[in-house]
């Protein structure tokens, strides 16, 4: 199984297309998410090391750019957050993932267990 985040949520996306088994489009979106997360987490501390050298200046403009903007009141940590999260969810990884989920949920299956009733 593939460990690079990106092609690993390509890949489950591409299997759910074919699914209907609630099950088994379980499985596919917890081994999504987790791999969301680390492609999250990858992305993040990618623009930390970009950003790093860089003024407020610079990574507010970056973050305009991204559509993120650096609000009044928000940290320098926070921004540089906020424009990762917006370069992650541009990206095609991120992409497949709400495929992943929109196909899941058509067919019932979540993140949440259901409640006992």
């Amino acid at each position: 199984m593939d460990t690079n985040p990106t092609a690993l949520l390509l890949g489950l996306a591409s299997r759910a297309q074919g699914l209907t088994d609630r099950e088994a489009l379980q499985d596919l979106l917890a081994a999504g998410h987790r791999a969301w997360c680390e492609g999250v987490d990858d992305v993040r501390s990618a623009v930390g090391r970009e950003t790093a050298d860089l003024s407020d200046r610079e990574v507010a403009d970056r973050c305009a750019v991204a559509g993120a903007p650096w609000e009044s009141g928000t940290s320098r940590d926070e921004a540089v957050s906020a424009l990762a999260f917006a370069a992650w969810d541009a990206s095609p990884a991120a992409m497949a993932y709400t495929d992943l989920v929109e196909r899941a949920s058509l067919f019932g299956a979540c993140l949440l267990p259901e409640e006992s009733r």
